[in-house]
């Protein structure tokens, strides 16, 4: 069975705008949390993790921005980088997909709706531009559009490891031929609305949480695109729901599925990437992977650098192993094990083997 390959990528992150400012903060360990400007967010933190300067319109123009909201703007810049690189019809592609990964759209929007409808004079008073985007699917939908992108369109949430289960999905699709190119990947925004889910959702006795965003989007297909050469194929993905709360032996399972499906050992990787949340899924889940492998394997955490990115978490996690494996020659034909827990109650792995340079 042929595995799907990862032509090219690219990130908008508190890094900023592209792949390469990824790459370089990923590679130099440079955290981008910051002090917050009080006057553009309005948040019950002082901190956070947001993209440098990043303004929808000067992104992408003001035609068909006006409404717009930051997940979508996120996603739209950030799918224009990968096709750029791919030689993209202008016309569009019927056999291209967008699989996009998100834990709610935008809670922004969906906030901003109920409040106009629940103080207008009348309920129906809410300014109709804003309804496709307070959508679940409404950044996929409007990036496709944008672009052309006629193969299925498909959104997916599943918490910190939705990156990896995209993954999963977009195999489906090209296996199935429903697709020749897939966009996988996954956004969120920063967001006033955002901010105050979490901070009056969480429990008194857990530490406030320092939110990042961004979006990270990977193009694969069962061959590589024109003109690019593979950066790395992806093996396998398991999933598992944790219903007694022993995510350490999820984790476990996860990991040991995955590379008895393909064959491989422990000792045959190269880099382990965890999601690196401070809470008991998260502790479970690094405990767990030191038991099975290396301590020299273990990458750090990419939350340390960009804060708390929860759906995107994932495939900003597989971005910062890619970014690594550019700079290391000895990644070369080996495999990266990447690992993701949430709360909410699924661990998560998947395997990459890194191509041959």
């Amino acid at each position: 069975m042929p595995y799907p390959v990862i032509s090219t990528w690219s990130a908008t992150s508190p890094f900023g705008v592209g792949r390469a400012a990824f790459a370089a903060g990923t590679t130099q360990r440079r955290s981008a949390i910051g002090p917050l400007d009080p006057l553009e967010w309005q948040v019950p933190t002082t901190h956070g993790a947001v993209v440098p300067g990043y303004d929808i319109r000067a992104s992408l123009g003001r035609k068909g921005t006006r409404m717009m909201n930051r997940v979508t703007g996120l996603t739209i810049t950030t799918v224009g980088h990968v096709l750029e690189e791919v030689a993209h019809p202008e016309d569009g592609a019927d056999d291209v997909a967008l699989v996009l990964g998100t834990t709610a759209g935008s809670l922004q929007s969906s906030m901003e709706i109920t409040h106009s409808s629940l103080t207008g004079a009348r309920p129906y008073h809410v300014e109709p531009a804003t309804i496709p985007y307070a959508v679940m699917n409404g950044a996929a939908g409007r990036c496709a559009i944008w672009y052309g992108l006629r193969g299925p369109n498909s959104t997916i949430g599943a918490g910190r490891p939705t990156g990896m289960v995209g993954l999963t999905y977009s195999r489906r699709l090209l296996l199935t031929g429903r697709a020749r190119q897939v966009l996988c990947g996954a956004a969120e925004e920063f967001s006033s609305a955002r901010s105050l889910v979490e901070h009056y959702g969480r429990l008194p006795e857990e530490p406030e949480t320092v939110l990042g965003e961004g979006c990270a989007i990977f193009l694969l297909g069962l061959e590589p695109a024109p003109g690019s050469r593979p950066l790395a194929s992806v093996l396998s993905v398991r999933t598992r729901m944790v219903a007694d709360g022993d995510w350490g032996a999820a984790v476990g399972h996860c990991v040991e599925a995955a590379l008895s499906s393909v064959d491989e050992k422990a000792d045959q990787v190269w880099a382990v990437s965890h999601s690196g949340t401070a809470d008991a899924a998260g502790r479970a889940e690094h405990a767990r992977l030191t038991e099975l492998f290396d301590a020299e394997t273990l990458v750090p955490p990419a939350a340390d650098l960009i804060g708390e990115t929860h759906s995107v978490s994932s495939a900003f996690q597989i971005a910062s192993v890619l970014s690594l494996a550019e700079q290391d020659p000895a990644s070369a034909g080996r495999i990266a094990v990447i690992t993701s827990v949430d709360p909410s109650g699924m661990a998560a792995a998947a395997l990459l083997r890194i191509a041959e340079s």
